[in-house]
């Protein structure tokens, strides 16, 4: 090959390609933790191949979700505390599949950044690989993107792409009706959503990231970094058990705009507001932001962090399971014969 006169090279203009390399290297033996049955090929490949029969499935229909982790990612970058925003990205989509009925079966990451810093992107792939363990979904793929001018030095985005599957006619929801039990799974904090409130709430309380956290022990932003809760193992054990018409996952629109999105026409739900205690990061953000009852509710999960509308026979059975896979349960309300959300007792 000829040497061009100038001997400019991909490295000049920024991108790396040899540290791409050593990531792909790096994070093999955490894609390689996830596997399960149904995967066919490991990283570095042009795609991922993925066998349906081989995990086990007869008449398979395939649910696919995709998502980011958003303005808390502001946050991991602000205090270097990266290692688990993987697992919120994991979660945001696999959460949302179990919603429809299906299992996870693999999850494929984006990753962009402006430079490629080997360490900080590999203890982000590793944190999804965790997230993928812990819903029984193979990291079967991904991408990394190093675009010089996209991103100011330091930053970087994620989104995640996740696919499931059922069998035909397993799909959820399914059979909800008035005199339907509402079971709530706590959540572990505040997720994935409605951080660039948070963000502003904490500008206006003057506290900064490493501050001592008001509600709890730590700084105030490893906490607000604690991870989207896990929902898929216990989900999937309650649905196969029989019983579960519905789940709701409870993301960007809090509970007043996720529930009715699984509940039939010319029905609704009520709940009580008082059956649980509001965990201790919404009553500051309450109290810092003097957020009224209704904002919080239609803004954050609020305590609440999954849904699942069942059979009313079955709610005390599917709440002892639930109990038994590690979930604290909450018996919130019940689905009703009159449209729209309806809520009794306070939340603060």
């Amino acid at each position: 090959m000829t040497k061009g006169e100038n001997g400019i090279t991909y490295a000049d203009a920024g991108v790396d390609i040899d540290a791409g390399n050593a990531l792909v290297d790096r994070i093999k033996p955490a894609a390689k933790r996830t596997n399960r049955p149904g995967v066919m090929s490991g990283l570095g490949g042009f795609g991922a191949l993925f066998d349906l029969k081989g995990a086990g499935y007869k008449d398979p229909i395939l649910v696919a979700a995709t998502d980011g982790v958003g303005t808390k990612l502001r946050i991991a970058i602000d205090t270097g505390h990266v290692d688990r925003v993987g697992i919120d990205l994991v979660a945001m989509c696999v959460n949302d599949l179990v919603c429809q009925g299906a299992e996870p079966l693999f999850f494929l990451d984006y990753f962009a950044t402006g430079k490629l810093e080997t360490d900080v992107a590999a203890r982000i792939i590793e944190g999804i690989a965790s997230g993928c363990e812990g819903s029984g979904c193979a990291l079967i793929g991904g991408e990394t993107a190093e675009m010089p001018g996209m991103y100011p030095a330091g930053d970087f985005d994620l989104a995640g792409f996740a696919v499931g599957a059922m069998e035909r006619g397993q799909d959820l929801p399914a059979g909800v009706a008035p005199g339907d039990v509402l079971l709530g799974l706590a959540s572990d904090g505040v997720h994935s959503n409605g951080y660039s409130l948070v963000r502003k709430l904490v500008e206006m309380s003057g506290l900064g990231w490493e501050a001592d956290c008001p509600w709890t022990e730590g700084a105030l932003g490893e906490v607000l970094l604690t991870p989207t809760r896990l929902y898929v193992k216990p989900a999937l054990a309650a649905v196969r058990a029989g019983g579960v018409h519905a789940l709701a996952h409870i993301t960007g629109g809090g509970l007043t705009e996720n529930l009715p999105r699984v509940l039939p026409e010319g029905t609704g739900a009520e709940i009580d507001l008082g059956t649980w205690d509001l965990p201790g990061v919404f009553r500051w953000m309450a109290a810092t932001g003097d957020m009224a009852e209704a904002e919080m509710l239609k803004t954050f999960n609020c305590g609440i962090g999954m849904i699942l509308s069942v059979d009313a026979a079955r709610a005390d059975a599917l709440t002892e399971l639930l109990r038994a896979e590690g979930e604290t349960v909450v018996r919130l309300g019940a689905v009703t014969d009159t449209p729209g959300m309806a809520y009794t007792g306070r939340l603060l």
